[in-house]
């Protein structure tokens, strides 16, 4: 079934749209929908590094994303308004990053890759990958999810309940560095939060409840990958857009159910 390049990509989707929506739910109910994009560009100065020092582009990616996450808990403890760290955070991490590819060498071919994804291009080792992460990830998810919404909602009911915020807000960017870092090639860098967050502000139209929100936010983010696929397929169209696109449309169509359902 594998030896399609078609299948292959939309079995690589599946797998990324599974875990990728719950993670988004996290950023929106922290408040916290730009470090998705702040991680995602440093994604590229992880990359950059990676190269220079010869090893795996995952590792560098992960590594970097974490580092990011600490220096974002050092400006908050700071006194520095989050948004304005995020902000510096993301943009400076890209532009150093594109700095040092330029003068790696003739990497033009694979920097669009990286920036836009590049989904039908998956192999068998590629969706083996990702599918390991997306179960690496979603276990992690339902064993911390009470710790992970508890820290969410309040702090101080944390502390209470013996939490650590901050470590579960590190645990929970170490799931995303490795969301990202598995499915960087799919959908791009500059598209990868639309994957997140999209779905997460689609379903909170549908939902009553944080679990039904997370669910929901991944059964429309798994009909963005095959709706946007086979968009691709009949339009050729680049895979990547194709699917965000499809997922602004369930948006869309969420939030016209949603003010509907209020004026009724």
């Amino acid at each position: 079934m594998l030896d399609d390049f078609f299948v292959r990509a939309v079995v690589a989707g599946i797998g990324i749209a599974l875990v990728a929506a719950p993670l988004g739910c996290f950023l929106i109910w922290r408040g916290m929908s730009f470090f998705g994009d702040t991680i995602a560009h440093a994604a590229i100065l992880g990359i950059a590094l990676s190269f220079l020092s010869n090893i795996s582009t995952q590792i560098g990616i992960v590594i970097m994303a974490i580092l990011m996450a600490v220096i974002v808990e050092y400006f908050k403890d700071k006194g520095q308004a989050q948004d304005t760290s995020l902000g510096v955070l993301s943009h400076s991490s890209l532009a150093i990053g594109l700095v040092i590819i330029s003068f790696i060498g003739p990497m033009q071919f694979e920097l669009t890759a990286y920036l836009l994804g590049d989904i039908l291009a998956v192999t068998r080792f590629d969706v083996m990958v990702i599918w390991a992460g997306a179960a690496l990830i979603f276990g992690c998810l339902i064993w911390r999810w009470q710790a992970f919404l508890t820290s969410t909602v309040s702090a101080e009911l944390a502390h209470a309940s013996g939490l650590s915020p901050k470590r579960e807000h590190l645990f929970l960017t170490i799931l995303l560095a490795i969301m990202i870092a598995i499915s960087i090639k799919l959908v791009g860098v500059l598209l990868i939060a639309g994957l997140l967050i999209i779905p997460a502000a689609a379903a909170r139209f549908l939902s009553s409840t944080a679990e039904s929100m997370a669910c929901i936010a991944s059964i429309l983010a798994l009909i963005a990958v095959t709706a946007g696929m086979q968009m691709s397929l009949m339009l050729d169209s680049p895979a990547g857009p194709s699917i965000i696109s499809c997922i602004v449309v369930l948006f869309i169509v969420s939030s016209i159910i949603n003010a509907l359902r209020r004026r009724a």
